[in-house]
């Protein structure tokens, strides 16, 4: 596998978890929202190695003066995302340090 193969795959991840965190912030600012159906992120590998991430209702029950909403369940997932965005980026910033050396190693 190539490092930009590796870095790609790094990228998704961490767009992956963007996605997440953007639904999770909309959870959130609707908690209040009567009949408001949260969403939830799945996450499927991609054709050539990563992720990738769908958002859709969660097709449970809603409620005339809420929503379905678990702050709790949110902030959780909040914090998860985070962990990975941040392991994504970690390796990502590696890879970017290996192509430095690499660079420098052909110059000279």
């Amino acid at each position: 596998m190539s490092l930009s193969a590796v870095m790609g795959i790094k990228l998704s991840g961490m767009q992956a978890q963007q996605t997440r965190a953007t639904a999770t912030a909309n959870n959130i600012a609707n908690a209040m929202t009567p009949r408001y159906d949260r969403l939830e992120t799945d996450f499927y590998s991609g054709d050539a190695g990563g992720v990738r991430a769908s958002v859709s209702p969660s097709g449970a029950a809603t409620f005339d003066a809420g929503s379905n909403v678990d702050p709790a369940q949110e902030v959780v997932s909040l914090i998860e995302s985070e962990i990975g965005f941040k392991a994504n980026a970690s390796a990502f910033e590696t890879g970017a340090d290996m192509w430095d050396v690499l660079l420098s190693i052909k110059r000279d």
